[in-house]
């Protein structure tokens, strides 16, 4: 009998997990929701396409939850629908009326698509922009889908969380609730396609590769001719090497995405171009209730997540406006359960925990009074010591400035060198670049965003510095100010500061989810960031180096957490390429989208740090 039992529970254990696995799919969607697919008049005439997915279950009225995306709407025809709906499978049940909508000029939509649309203003005379695309969408909807009850959502990650930034400005009055996550924000200071001035080379081919293709007429995916770029040696470190000019890489393999890449060669400054596409310049009078969401390890968004929240922050400190952030990769949040990254465990399920914590009971408590949402203003998971911390502000108030300099021998000191003159030199090759990553590089890579970098350590051309042991934990919030004196045989040149965790030479981690992994002396990588050296003063004005004569040069970091503990050491390593995640600098003030082969030079630098020309990085220290 017991045995019966048993058996009948196990069968029963087993179905229940089948039914949970299998619940949410295909057919949970059609059995639940009825899809339609809408074709959106704006107030210019174009008509935008639109799938809307309405619960079946009709008895009360739910709100609206939008995604506005370049990236389709597909599957395309009302008898086909996606697996899931909303930003992750567990959303689909929650009551919601599901719209997405491919954005202007994309895929099934009329007109005519551009990368960052410039957000109109007084000045500009635009007469539509995404802020209004958004508008009317809201509108159009409000008035013919009867089943809503008169409240929106908006969210989006990456390209989606800029328009749902956009969607803020001049916000329909029906729209309560909207999450930017991961937003696209800045292209020239510090997301996606250009950090400090420069740009993000193997990012930029990839994407815009297809992305940017011309597109004729409203299509489909399957319409579309232009697929992903075939890597003819299957090493893209090597590739661009044998393709070194961005010019030539422009006509031999990007002809037919002749607009972006003209526009960046035209724009190689912070000029009104780039201004105009800030959407951070928008942000005043923001009425709707804002979560903005990111991961600390996002290769491609860390940068808009922080602007995007002390842009909301600056212009309406009285908005409800809370910032999540964790250990995650571009997307993470919603894209495993985050238990880990790479090498580096969490000890928990950290996705789970927002999901669950945040964004349902965000747009519930918004958009149908459901719950009681009182998070606090800033919710942080510390990597190091893997832990969620909740704040009054970001960066955190009690966080005090920490300063360590760089010193002689590579050591890192809280106090600076007391000699006349003292500094390191080295030489720079642009034609033996520093690799970004490991190995042959087929891909770039999420995960290095936190590798182990033993891998460069040793070149002659990456200067270390690091701390003794720690004696006690170190948490460190917030930016990063890297302060350098230098100098240089050239005009000009690419600085790239990194902030590495290294492990002890006895660690050794554990977890009860994943197997043992060995980690002594693990160089792990918790920020790195570059600026082109000759927008040291002013992304519009860009200067030239004098030859041999000490320069200052800061650079700020993107926000960090984390915890670096006891027994760790701190460790800031400089160098000058970065490659081929970032395109080369030829070492010569000219404009590098014109340069030749023959252009890159060599350089020869030094790194001051006397006590009349100290170099330093600066951190807020967690108290």
């Amino acid at each position: 009998m017991i045995k019966q039992v048993q058996i009948l529970f196990l069968l029963f254990f087993f179905s229940i997990k089948i039914g949970i696995s299998q619940e949410i799919n295909e057919e949970y969607v059609k059995a639940h929701f009825t899809k339609i697919e809408r074709e959106i008049p704006m107030r210019d005439g174009v008509k935008l396409f639109t799938a809307i997915y309405i619960p079946k279950d009709s008895k009360e009225k739910m709100p609206i939850l939008m995604n506005r995306t370049p990236y389709t709407v597909a599957p395309y025809g009302e008898e086909n629908v996606k697996a899931y709906l909303g930003n992750f499978p567990g959303m689909t049940k929650e009551g919601y009326i599901f719209v997405y909508q491919d954005v202007r000029g994309k895929w099934k939509s009329e007109g005519t698509f551009e990368n960052i649309r410039p957000t109109a203003t007084k000045q500009n005379n635009l007469k539509i922009d995404e802020s209004t695309d958004t508008w009317d969408t809201v509108d159009w909807l409000l008035k013919n889908i009867n089943q809503n009850n008169g409240r929106v959502g908006l969210y989006g990650i990456s390209y989606p969380g800029f328009y749902s930034t956009t969607g803020l400005v001049n916000a329909h009055p029906a729209l309560k609730a909207v999450s930017p996550q991961a937003p696209v924000t800045d292209w020239f200071i510090g997301d996606d396609f250009n950090h400090g001035g420069a740009l993000f080379l193997m990012d930029a081919f990839r994407f815009m590769y297809t992305f940017d293709a011309p597109r004729p007429k409203p299509i489909t995916p399957a319409e579309n001719t232009y697929k992903g770029f075939d890597l003819p040696s299957k090493d893209y470190y090597k590739f661009f090497l044998e393709n070194p000019t961005l010019s030539g890489i422009k006509k031999d393999y990007l002809s037919h995405t002749v607009k972006f890449w003209d526009d960046l060669a035209k724009h190689n400054t912070l000029d009104t171009f780039w201004v105009a596409r800030t959407i951070t310049n928008h942000l005043q009078n923001v009425k709707p209730a804002v979560m903005v969401v990111g991961g600390f390890f996002d290769a491609e968004d860390a940068y808009g997540t922080f602007a995007t929240y002390k842009a909301i922050e600056k212009e309406n400190p009285k908005n409800k406006s809370i910032l999540v952030a964790g250990p995650w990769f571009h997307g993470g949040w919603v894209r495993g359960n985050g238990d880990s990254f790479g090498d580096i465990r969490f000890n928990q399920k950290t996705s789970l925990d927002y999901q669950q914590k945040f964004e349902l009971p965000f747009f519930n408590y918004y958009l149908k009074d459901k719950g009681d949402f009182n998070p606090a203003e800033a919710n942080v998971f510390i990597s190091g010591s893997n832990e969620w911390k909740s704040f009054k502000q970001w960066p955190p108030k009690d966080a005090t400035a920490f300063s360590l300099f760089l010193n002689e021998h590579g050591t890192l000191t809280k106090e600076k060198n007391s000699k006349e003159t003292n500094f390191v030199e080295y030489e720079s090759n642009p034609n033996k670049p520093v690799p970004f990553q490991e190995g042959v590089i087929t891909n770039r890579t999420r995960e290095y965003m936190i590798d182990d970098q033993r891998f460069v350590s040793n070149r002659p051309d990456v200067i270390s510095f690091q701390t003794e042991a720690l004696e006690e934990d170190l948490t460190l919030t917030g930016p990063v100010l890297a302060e350098l004196n230098v100098s240089m045989t050239g005009t000009d040149a690419d600085f790239i500061v990194k902030i590495i965790d290294v492990y002890p030479d006895t660690t050794t981690i554990t977890s009860p989810i994943l197997e043992t992994k060995v980690m002594q002396g693990y160089q792990m990588l918790v920020r790195g960031e570059i600026l082109r050296g000759k927008f040291r003063n002013s992304f519009s004005t860009p200067e030239a180096f004098v030859p041999n004569e000490i320069t200052a040069v800061n650079l700020t970091l993107p926000d960090i957490g984390h915890t670096f503990k006891k027994g760790h050491k701190l460790m800031v390593q400089i160098q000058h390429s970065w490659f081929p995640l970032v395109d080369r600098n030829p070492n010569q003030f000219m404009d590098i989208y014109q340069a030749k082969a023959e252009d890159y030079l060599k350089n020869t630098h030094r790194i001051y740090f006397d006590n009349q020309h100290e170099s330093k990085v600066t951190f807020g220290k967690l108290n």
